[in-house]
């Protein structure tokens, strides 16, 4: 459990923060405040194997069983101490004091949870029940590669009937590229065709990390093909591209091939997305 004099920062966004299995706060960069995540993989199980995941020991696989009834009394017991408590003033420093959103993410894919339309609603419930309503939206962050599963459809259309929004990641255009990156043999037209589905379903925005490699940052080719990705699932229906960098060290083998590329790098990248017509929001 956590101590009460331990502070939340963005460079730590331990799932062990609060002492619980499913529930976690971290201080989000992209969110601007305090995001409550979901965790549906406590077992360090995912599908992909990102190069830069933060995740120790990650493991291949999906989502265990999730306990709805233990999510419930720990997601419950969590907001009533954000919302009537004073969390947030122990563990968040101020001017940062704000409930941004209800994320779900974790260790894992959360929508390898055979539960997960369960879940949304659940969720949810809680945070309208807590007087949070639509000013703290729930997000899924996903990879996307189960969006062609109906149950997964099912959840993401009623995240979007509930005012949430979908972080898809895209971090790469080629076959190739995203082998290396997300460690998947992945064809960029099933990227495309998935992302579409979900731009469908619910508000969504790219997730999209950029770094070096072996000392090289992506060139004009790499980010071409990134973008055709994006052109064919249908820039139009996308709310935009949330770009980011490297803040938290990698705990995967590949490690020692990163870098982070610099501000000025990927505000550069930014401004070629944004020739498409996409609104971007640049994350260091």
């Amino acid at each position: 459990m956590v101590s009460r004099d331990s502070v939340l920062n963005v460079r730590n966004h331990d799932r062990d923060f609060a002492g619980m299995t499913y529930v976690y706060p971290v201080l989000s960069r992209r969110a601007g405040g305090v995001s409550v995540g979901i965790n549906l993989n406590p077992n360090n199980a995912c599908n992909w194997h990102c190069a830069y995941c933060q995740v120790p020991d990650l493991v291949r696989g999906k989502a265990p069983a999730i306990d709805l009834a233990q999510l419930e009394a720990e997601l419950s017991g969590f907001l009533r101490a954000l919302v009537h408590g004073d969390y947030l003033e122990r563990h968040v420093p101020e001017g940062l004091r704000t409930i941004r959103d209800i994320a779900f993410s974790g260790n894992g894919e959360p929508t390898s949870a055979a539960e997960f339309p369960e879940v949304i609603a659940l969720v949810g419930r809680l945070r309208n029940e807590f007087g949070l309503g639509a000013g703290v939206p729930m997000r899924l962050i996903t990879n996307g590669s189960l969006m062609g599963q109906p149950r997964v459809q099912e959840a993401v259309r009623a995240l979007g009937d509930a005012g949430g929004e979908v972080w898809f990641k895209v971090d790469a255009g080629t076959k190739a590229s995203i082998e290396r990156i997300n460690g998947v043999s992945l064809d960029p037209a099933t990227v495309a065709r998935n992302l579409a589905i979900s731009a469908a379903l619910c508000p969504t925005w790219v997730q999209t990390c950029m770094f070096r490699w072996d000392g090289a940052a992506p060139t004009n080719d790499d980010i071409e093909a990134y973008l055709d990705v994006l052109e064919a699932a249908g820039a139009d229906h996308l709310r935009g591209v949330l770009l980011y960098g490297i803040a938290r060290p990698s705990m995967q083998p590949e490690a020692v091939r990163l870098s982070p590329l610099t501000a000025v790098e990927l505000e550069a990248i930014a401004a070629t997305i944004a020739k498409k017509g996409l609104t971007v929001r640049v994350s260091p």
